[in-house]
C-alpha cells in the first residue's frame, strides 16, 4: 500500500499542475483511494503514520512552504487559519472506530456474537477509542452545555446521547473521535514556541479557507500566508534568531504606510456607510442598545440600527493625506484619531483608531488606545457630546480582531456588507504585509512606497 501511495503522488507531481491543484488532487483523488483498504485490511497505525509523513512531505513541497513547517498547519481544525486539508491518521482512526461500531451492533445476531476484533496493531486500538468517545459523550451529558466567549446561555445546543437514536449515536462518536485528534493537535501547537504563536491571538478573528478561495489566491499568496501565521519566513527577528544575522529592524515608515492600506479601506467602506439612506424595511432585525444618562430620554431616532442610523447630518474625516485636525466644536485637543464621525444635530460622536499589530499584540493594543482616547471621550461628554471610543485592530498577518467586527456592528454596520468590508480590510493588510516582504531588501521611500502599494 505504501508503494502504490507514493506512486500516486510521484504521479501528481509530475503532472505539471500547480501546486495548489496538486493539493486538491490529493485531497479529492488520492486520499478516497488510500482510505478503502485501510479499512478493510489490517494495517497498523504506525504504517499509516509513515504514510501520511511521507504525504506530508509532497504537500509541504506543492505549498512552497519550508520542510520545518509543522504538520498541524496543514489539518488542524481549530488553528486560526484552517486549510480544507484532511489527515489521513484522522481518517484511519474514524473509518476503524465506525467498523468496530458496525460489527458490535450489527443487526445480524452472528455477527454481533462473533466477537470480531478490528485490528489496529499495539500503538492504538479501535475498541478502547471507541469506549473512550461514548464515556467522553455521556460525560458531555452531565455537564450540559457550556457556553462560549460573550453569547448567551442557549445559544449553542448539543445533542444528548442518553436521547440520540443509533444512527445519531454513530456520527456522534466519529465527531468525538476527530475532536480527540484535533485536542491532540492543539496541545502539541502549545508546546511549540514559534509555531504555535497562533494559540496566544487573543481577541483575534479566524480564517477557514474554502477551496474556493484557494482558487481566488496566487500561490505565492498561499506560501507567504502559511509561512506568516506559523512564523516559518526568514523574517529579521527570525534570522537573529537562528543567528543568520544582527539586524532585527526594520524602519523607514514601512509600518505606516501598511497602517494606512488598512485605513484607507476602512475609511471607504465607512463612507459608503455613512451616505447610505436607510429606511425602516432596511432596518429590521436586532436593535442597538444605546443607554442613557440619568433622566435622560430615548427620541424616535434611536429605533434606527446602529449609531449612523440615528441621525442624516453625520461628517466624517480620516488622517489620510494630511494630519486630521479634531473638531473644535466638540473639544480642543492634539490628539489624532484616525477617524472621526460626528453629527452636529444630535450632538453625537465616534472616534475610530487602527491598529495593525502582531495578532498576539491585538488585545494589548486595544486596551492602549481605549486609555489614550480616554479622556478626550470625557471632554466631549462633558461638553454635553454622546461620545463613543472605537479602537479596532487588524492583525499584520490579516486576521482581524474581534474589535473591528464588534465596532462595525455597533456603527449600524450589518450582515453581507459587515462580512465583507472585514474581508476586505483582512486581505489589504495581508497584501500590504506580503509587500512589504517582498521589498524588505530595498531602500524604502514614502512615494515609491505608496506606488509600490498601488500596483
Amino acid at each position: 500500500m505504501l508503494n502504490q501511495a507514493e506512486e500516486w503522488l510521484n504521479t501528481l507531481e509530475r503532472s505539471g499542475l500547480p501546486g495548489k491543484y496538486k493539493v486538491c488532487g490529493y485531497q479529492h483523488g488520492i486520499l478516497p483511494r488510500l482510505l478503502w483498504p485501510l479499512l478493510v485490511y489490517e494495517v497498523p497505525l504506525r504504517t499509516v503514520e509513515t504514510l501520511e509523513r511521507r504525504i506530508n512531505s509532497f504537500l509541504r513541497r506543492w505549498l512552497s512552504v519550508p520542510k520545518s513547517f509543522c504538520s498541524i498547519g496543514l489539518y488542524s481544525s481549530g488553528s486560526k487559519l484552517q486549510l480544507p486539508i484532511t489527515s489521513v491518521v484522522e481518517e484511519f482512526k474514524t473509518a476503524k472506530v465506525r467498523l468496530a461500531m458496525m460489527l458490535r451492533d450489527s443487526n445480524d445476531q452472528a455477527v454481533r456474537q462473533a466477537n470480531i476484533v478490528v485490528k489496529t496493531g499495539r500503538k492504538w486500538k479501535a475498541s478502547g477509542a471507541l469506549r473512550e468517545a461514548k464515556e467522553r459523550l455521556r460525560h458531555g451529558d452531565i455537564m450540559g452545555t457550556v457556553t462560549q466567549g460573550r453569547l448567551g446561555l442557549g445559544v449553542i445546543t448539543r445533542a444528548s446521547w442518553k436521547e440520540a437514536r443509533a444512527k445519531e449515536r454513530k456520527g456522534m462518536v466519529q465527531k468525538e473521535i476527530r475532536a480527540v485528534e484535533e485536542e491532540s493537535r492543539q496541545a502539541r501547537a502549545v508546546a511549540m514556541k514559534q509555531q504555535g504563536s497562533w494559540t496566544r491571538w487573543e481577541g483575534v478573528r479566524g480564517r477557514s479557507l474554502s477551496w474556493k478561495d484557494i482558487w481566488n489566491m496566487e500561490g505565492h499568496r498561499i506560501k507567504f500566508l502559511l509561512s506568516s501565521v506559523y512564523d516559518v519566513l526568514p523574517t529579521p527577528t527570525n534570522l537573529q534568531r537562528w543567528r543568520l544575522t544582527e539586524d532585527a529592524g526594520l524602519t523607514e515608515g514601512r509600518f505606516r504606510w501598511r497602517h494606512d492600506q488598512v485605513l484607507a479601506q476602512l475609511a471607504d467602506g465607512l463612507e459608503k456607510e455613512r451616505k447610505r439612506k436607510r429606511t425602516k424595511a432596511q432596518d429590521k432585525g436586532p436593535r442597538f442598545i444605546c443607554f442613557l444618562r440619568p433622566g435622560e430620554k430615548a427620541g424616535k431616532e434611536y429605533r434606527h440600527l446602529g449609531i449612523l442610523g440615528t441621525a442624516d447630518d453625520w461628517e466624517m474625516r480620516v488622517d489620510l493625506g494630511r494630519q486630521l485636525k479634531f473638531p473644535e466644536k466638540i473639544a480642543m485637543t492634539s490628539l489624532r484619531p484616525d477617524i472621526v464621525l460626528w453629527s452636529q444635530t444630535t450632538r453625537q460622536v465616534a472616534l475610530i483608531e487602527l491598529t495593525v499589530p502582531w495578532e498576539e499584540r491585538i488585545e494589548e493594543a486595544h486596551e492602549r488606545k481605549l486609555g489614550k482616547y480616554h479622556s478626550l471621550i470625557s471632554e466631549s461628554q462633558q461638553g454635553g457630546w454622546r461620545a463613543w471610543n472605537l479602537p479596532v485592530e487588524v492583525g499584520c498577518k490579516g486576521f482581524p480582531g474581534q474589535s473591528l467586527w464588534r465596532a462595525l456592528g455597533m456603527l449600524g454596520v450589518k450582515g453581507a456588507t459587515r462580512k465583507n468590508l472585514v474581508n476586505i480590510i483582512a486581505k489589504q493588510a495581508e497584501t500590504a504585509s506580503r509587500w512589504l516582504w517582498l521589498k524588505r531588501n530595498e531602500r524604502w521611500l514614502n512615494q515609491a512606497g505608496r506606488e509600490g502599494g498601488q500596483s
